[in-house]
């Protein structure tokens, strides 16, 4: 840690800044005066685990060499109990909260993390930063510059100080189908189709996923539970076992506007519990910031009574927009998801190739870009009767529409698992040999998106979004096949696309939004706007079967 002296002039007088955890303002907001010192807020402080360190990755390693019918994953209580928090770096860090003003409200030692509660001021003072308030036109948030500091005695002990600053963090990646002339309509379009007919087209086993829970994760809105029953009613679908869990205060709490976060949350929850019968769905709703985005993970991880065996994440934002601290406590977090054989489905962005950046440099999504989770991109489907006729990369870029995240990543080196995917260089100057983005993809378009309900009105649905939620489904449904887990997937997918039929591969379009051929198209094989191509869920579910005695990964 690079020493610096508290900028507050706080009583003690060594000061060490939190590594990666630098801000700068929000582009295009403004300052407006320091934030009320009276301000009730809490924030989240991520400690070391050394026995996870090194342990957990080469669990995962160990078990990722293992034919699927030996491995076992740690239950969540052998995880707590070896892979924790020391119970002595929690007592520091509670001490120095009393000693600022701050109470603790929770403690998860599995996860390595503690929520302090308390004013503005006592925040201020402990942390060595000024909060000040920021306008935006999009909205009004509490931020800080610079970076977060902390006693030299606790150095070793805290690794991310997460909260301080409540911007927005993530966005939905969802997109409404549009009248022409841009106008959201709230029709089904000629073209769209229930998530009944995407699993049809993709092939997906049909089983009862009755020992099955899916995780859900939502950072906004919310859903009306008349609107689910008329539309699982509509389908002939059973009405679904639904739990809220409520993090750090956020609730369902829908908008009652489609084309907010409500359209998102109503989005996963009717594609996920369509395709996957049987299945308990388990909803986590947090606040939109990076300490809320953590918890909610850690909390659905390391959840004890609904235990989901697969997690499903609509929600993201160009690695650059994430602090490094937030982003290596996340991934450390989905390395935990690992090492329980939880898998976890993210969307890789509705933005293309720059992610919504406008750096003149391409830009992949966080969290689809973590190694250890499913990153899932967008295509465009058509069909005729039970049949694909063609698929494409999703982009309407050119049109003013949305197009499939994907490249390579600026954070994360590339796995040996996809060292023989042919992942190129990235396009950026740099040339540098990072995680591809994504590991496969589904239909996303919203020319051709999904039929839901959500407010009260019909409408339809595309993005990487919708897909992230279909995959987990796949995910539930071979989870109960195999009568198992399969965790962490990512090598053994890599594996089969060489050696088994179990993709349509994607090789026509690109995911440039200028309308130029940019530098990701698709091609045979993997591709940094498809990965490896859609999955025939049926080949998949039997290639896994048979990867019980497959060693080599």
């Amino acid at each position: 840690m690079n020493h610096d002296h508290s900028p507050t002039g706080g009583e003690l007088s060594n000061w060490v800044r939190v590594p990666g955890s630098e801000r700068a303002a929000v582009q295009g907001s403004r300052k407006v005066g320091p934030a009320d010192p009276n301000e009730q807020m809490s924030v989240t402080v991520v400690v070391r685990r050394p026995a996870a360190d090194t342990a957990v990755t080469s669990m995962i390693e160990k078990v990722g060499a293992q034919p699927l019918s030996e491995r076992r994953h740690l239950t969540r209580e052998e995880f707590a109990s070896t892979h924790g928090a020391n119970p002595a770096d929690l007592s520091k860090v509670e001490k120095f909260a009393h000693e600022h003003n701050l109470q603790v409200k929770e403690v998860n030692a599995a996860a390595g993390t503690m929520v302090l509660s308390g004013t503005v001021a006592s925040f201020s003072k402990a942390f060595g930063v000024e909060l000040s308030t920021y306008e935006h036109p999009d909205f009004t948030y509490r931020g800080r510059i610079g970076h977060v500091h902390i006693p030299d005695y606790l150095a070793d002990t805290i690794q991310s100080v997460l909260g301080l600053d409540n911007r927005p963090q993530a966005s939905p990646r969802f997109r409404v189908l549009k009248e022409e002339g841009g106008v959201t309509t709230a029709h089904a379009g000629r073209t769209s189709y229930t998530p009944l007919e995407v699993a049809a087209l993709y092939n997906f086993p049909s089983i009862h996923c009755k020992d099955q829970c899916i995780g859900i994760l939502e950072l906004g809105g919310g859903y009306h539970p008349a609107d689910l029953q008329t539309y699982f009613n509509g389908l002939g679908i059973p009405q679904p076992n639904i739990t809220d869990v409520s993090v750090g205060g956020a609730a369902n709490r829908p908008t009652g506007d489609p084309n907010g976060p409500d359209g998102e949350v109503v989005l996963d929850i009717e594609v996920a519990v369509a395709v996957t019968p049987g299945a308990k769905i388990a909803v986590y709703f947090a606040d939109n910031s990076d300490d809320g985005f953590l918890n909610a993970i850690t909390t659905a991880i390391h959840d004890t009574r609904n235990k989901p065996s697969v997690i499903s994440i609509s929600w993201g934002k160009a690695e650059i927009g994430w602090t490094p601290q937030a982003i290596n406590a996340m991934n450390q977090t989905f390395r935990d998801a690992a090492a329980l054989g939880v898998t976890i489905c993210c969307a890789s962005g509705d933005d293309g190739s720059t992610d919504r950046v406008q750096d003149g440099r391409y830009h992949v999504d966080f969290p689809a870009s973590s190694p250890y989770v499913l990153a899932c991109g967008g295509t465009r489907l058509e069909s005729s009767g039970s049949a694909i006729t063609q698929e494409v990369v999703w982009n309407e870029g050119a049109l003013g529409g949305g197009a499939t995240g994907g490249g390579v990543s600026d954070v994360f080196d590339r796995p040996d698992w996809q060292a023989n995917a042919n992942v190129p260089p990235s396009a950026n100057p740099e040339r540098r040999i990072g995680r591809g983005v994504p590991d496969w993809a589904g239909n996303a378009d919203p020319a051709t998106g999904y039929q839901i309900l959500v407010d009260g009105t019909r409408a339809v649905i595309g993005g990487t979004s919708a897909v992230a939620p279909l995959f987990a489904g796949l995910i539930a449904i071979i989870n109960q096949k195999l009568g198992h887990s399969v965790g962490f997937i990512n090598p053994i997918l890599y594996n089969l696309s060489a050696q088994h039929h179990v993709f349509h591969d994607i090789t026509s379009g690109n995911n440039d939004m200028s309308g130029q051929n940019g530098p990701y198209e698709a091609q045979p094989g993997w591709d940094a706007c498809t990965g490896l191509g859609s999955p025939d869920g049926t080949k998949l579910m039997n290639a896994l079967s048979e990867a019980h005695r497959l060693v080599s990964v």
